[in-house]
């Protein structure tokens, strides 16, 4: 198994825990050698480096960096991809964030981005997202009501090791899915 792929599995597996289990699973990964203390990464300055929308910076701000996906095969054709990519950077820019790494699927999408913002505002940004891509997909397949978007999951990244796993899964995952040759396109 690709070892970032197993890196993932794994925070969002002691994401998923009671809090009550965090200290006893802290413990264990200290005796096996493999967690130490660490301390968040530096914050970036706002407005620090060019933004460029394939080659976006990598930063993490203080007010956040988040990672989001969403699951059937509604988005099934290019125009439909194009569709959901253009609501994507649309709705991200209205909302005040910076995607810093994309990719769109038949099925679900995933992004890696930071807020200038408030991060309380993702929750519209995707409640946007959602509604606008179901309501024209449902148009499209004349399908009213159809529920198209079934959840999502978003998680603040703080440490480099997790953003730097993330980073690399969104730009690696359509490579992987042999949707494009190398991972820029």
């Amino acid at each position: 198994m690709d070892p970032n792929l197993l890196r993932l599995e794994i925070i969002e597996a002691i994401c998923r825990l009671p809090t009550e289990q965090l200290g006893e699973l802290a413990a264990a990964l200290r005796r096996v050698g493999k967690v130490g203390p660490h301390s968040p990464l530096p914050q970036a300055s706002a407005g620090a480096g060019k933004d460029w929308p394939h080659a976006p910076l990598h930063r993490l701000t203080q007010n956040g960096t988040y990672s989001t996906h969403a699951k059937s095969h509604i988005f099934r054709d290019p125009d439909r991809l194009s569709l959901l990519e253009h609501n994507l950077l649309s709705l991200a820019q209205k909302y005040d964030w910076r995607l810093e790494a994309w990719a769109v699927f038949s099925n679900h999408y995933h992004f890696v981005g930071h807020t200038l913002s408030s991060p309380a505002r993702l929750k519209e940004f995707l409640t946007d997202l959602h509604a606008n891509t179901a309501r024209e997909v449902n148009r499209l397949d004349g399908a009213t009501g159809r529920q198209v978007w079934h959840n999502y999951w978003d998680k603040q990244l703080t440490y480099e090791k997790s953003y730097l796993a993330r980073l690399n899964y969104v730009h690696q995952n359509p490579v992987k899915h042999q949707l494009v040759p190398v991972a820029n396109q």
